[in-house]
């Protein structure tokens, strides 16, 4: 049985550092100690724990299950330690550190602009580095502290990360202004003349040509002509300004954009929510926690806090 006596900090940083790299070598590295070290370390970490926590396999090491077990729990616990350490005050005019935000490029229009347009007046001396949002690397990247928080919708954020919703999106159609078909609708679009159009989609993972509009004409019996499919929102409003083709877009994404006129969909389109998640490791942290309510208010009128 474990005996927290005899359980250092040292030692739960390097277990935490292990579980990340599941290799001695590696591990030893990073914490800046010998490999001789770190494998006493280690031994001592099994002593305490009653457990190999990690076996060798192929291609290295492994963690076994109590190992797995103990991974969450002891980022949590070290990220609440660290708090502990810090200074009890923060000065963001004077802080000199970096966030790293991670985001689609939607979100980095929708989210990041605003929030760099205030961080630049309150705390000019932070740097940001604005990163691309990879869905399948947010749980490790956050883990690592190689983010700090991922700019995310609900069905992908994972179940065990701090989460804030920042805002409900809907979608809209753009298309160039003095577009034709807007021009016979009076500024609307029919159903018929929607589907007839040649349309334009975002596809992030590539070459798709299905979307949620395309579920939404399909309960409805209906389809779309896409004919162009991109797997970024940067190149669409000028493909828009230089054809009659339509796209399906979030309404942030256009707003205030010049050359596109914007209109309703003629059925209705589910759209979704925004949210900002972080690692439990960084809960506490003053920085940061100043950083999110910063990036929270600029996203919403009058400001949320993180609950």
């Amino acid at each position: 049985m474990t005996n927290i006596r005899t359980l250092d900090l040292n030692l739960l940083k390097a277990l935490d550092v292990l579980l990340e790299e599941c290799n001695v070598t590696r591990a030893a590295a990073r914490i800046g100690v010998t490999q001789p070290a770190m494998s006493g370390m280690l031994t001592r970490l099994r002593d305490n724990f009653g457990d190999p926590l990690f076996v060798r396999a192929r291609h290295g090491m492994v963690p076994t299950p109590r190992a797995q077990a103990l991974k969450l729990p002891l980022k949590q616990l070290l990220g609440e330690i660290d708090g502990l350490l810090q200074p009890s005050g923060f000065d963001p005019s004077s802080a000199r550190l970096t966030f790293t935000l991670a985001a689609t490029d939607y979100a980095l229009r929708a989210v990041a602009l605003p929030f760099l347009a205030a961080l630049k007046t309150l705390a000019p001396q932070i740097q940001v580095a604005l990163v691309a949002l990879d869905d399948r690397q947010i749980q490790g990247q956050l883990e690592s502290g190689e983010i700090d928080v991922a700019l995310v919708t609900r069905d992908s954020t994972p179940a065990d990360l701090h989460a804030r919703d920042l805002f409900t999106e809907h979608y809209v159609c753009v298309l160039r202004e003095g577009h034709p078909a807007l021009v016979a609708g009076g500024g609307a679009l029919s159903l018929d003349r929607f589907c007839q159009l040649d349309q334009a989609l975002v596809s992030y993972t590539g070459g798709g040509f299905h979307g949620v509009t395309d579920a939404a004409l399909a309960q409805q019996g209906r389809q779309r002509r896409v004919t162009l499919s991109v797997n970024s929102f940067l190149i669409l409003p000028e493909v828009l300004r230089a054809s009659d083709m339509v796209a399906v877009l979030p309404a942030r994404l256009v707003a205030g954009m010049v050359g596109l006129a914007v209109c309703e969909p003629p059925l209705a389109i589910p759209g979704f929510v925004k949210v900002a998640a972080w690692h439990p490791r960084s809960h506490h942290d003053v920085a940061q926690r100043w950083l999110r309510q910063l990036l929270f208010s600029s996203c919403v009128t009058g400001g949320v806090g993180e609950g």
